[in-house]
């Protein structure tokens, strides 16, 4: 059986990439195999598609690191035909073939059954931005923060991390705080639920200090360097910063002083390694506490075909929200 994907290959002046037919015997070893039906573009997968940085690291190479579909055949005892199923991270896309595609093989440990509620496109209108977002949440609930803790600040916050982030928060209760560079976002933001927008540029522009004011309770930031340096160092007593992305960089100087003077926590978000128990409480979650209507407001719908020119928009902090490609 032949089926259509995208697929990376190396060549004279570095990677291309086509839609092409590929024969099923190309697939990697796995014991489910999926009739996909919807993907979608992350950061990653921007990084990817324009060879930016070295995220790809087999070839030739089938992208996408998220996928929605049905399961077509397996072997794995959770799994049986027509099953619907996603999948978030474990290296496909990078290591193993990808989400770019009519099919896909992987192993059954790396599945979560779709949640009731939720429609193929609308888990991967979350993708792994929204997972991931979940993950963060997860992570300041259980080092203690309640609404009544304070103000969480979101940080890229227009984008599809930061856009869920705030949808979830405002939902569960909390006083959103969304720090964005694209000033002309406020209304979506507001939209989604956040009470103030700060410009990115009061935390990004410039090297933290030790300690300076106390401004929120908690923190979500996927941006890095000294974006999430002055946000830890603007966090209240007790605290929690869970820090999942590197958009501005991936350095973070910093000092010991929040952490010892004041008790807050750094939680560092994996997405893609996570256990399945955490992903199945965070898919669970999102099911029940991401309002429709939000992830509606904040996705567009658009065909794979246009994934290698939403790729470059996605990496200049261009793309707002979230965006699901239908594969067929």
């Amino acid at each position: 059986m032949t089926f259509n994907a995208f697929v990376l290959s190396k060549g004279d002046k570095g990677q291309d990439l086509a839609w092409k037919s590929v024969d099923e015997a190309e697939l990697m070893d796995g014991d489910v195999t999926v009739r996909v039906s919807h993907s979608t573009i992350n950061y990653k997968d921007g990084l990817a598609l324009t060879g930016k940085a070295p995220v790809v690291r087999r070839w030739p190479m089938i992208p996408g690191i998220d996928f929605a579909g049905e399961v077509v055949s397996s072997t794995h005892a959770d799994f049986k035909t027509g099953d619907n199923v996603i999948l978030n991270g474990w290296g496909v896309g990078e290591t193993h073939l990808g989400g770019y595609a009519e099919i896909a093989r992987v192993k059954g440990d790396w599945l979560v059954k779709r949640p009731d509620g939720l429609s193929a496109a609308e888990t991967m209108a979350i993708g792994t931005a929204g997972y991931t977002a979940m993950l963060s949440v997860l992570a300041i609930e259980k080092n203690g923060l309640t609404p009544a803790s304070g103000p969480v600040l979101v940080t890229g916050a227009a984008g599809g991390v930061g856009s869920v982030a705030v949808a979830l928060l405002s939902r569960l209760g909390f006083e959103v705080i969304a720090s964005t560079g694209r000033a002309a976002e406020a209304d979506y933001l507001k939209g989604l639920g956040a009470s103030t927008i700060i410009d990115r540029a009061e935390l990004g522009a410039a090297p933290a200090r030790p300690l300076a004011k106390e401004r929120w309770a908690g923190v979500i930031d996927a941006v890095g360097s000294h974006t999430l340096a002055n946000a830890i160092s603007m966090t209240r007593y007790g605290g929690c910063v869970a820090a999942c992305g590197l958009a501005q960089g991936m350095d973070l100087t910093t000092s010991v002083a929040p952490f010892i003077l004041r008790g807050v926590t750094l939680a560092g978000i994996d997405s893609v390694m996570a256990p399945k128990a955490r992903r199945v409480e965070a898919w669970s979650r999102l099911a029940r506490d991401l309002d429709r209507t939000k992830l509606a407001a904040m996705t567009v719908t658009r065909p794979v075909s246009d994934a290698p020119a939403l790729a470059p928009d996605i990496l200049a902090g261009k793309v707002r929200g979230r965006v699901v490609l239908e594969i067929r």
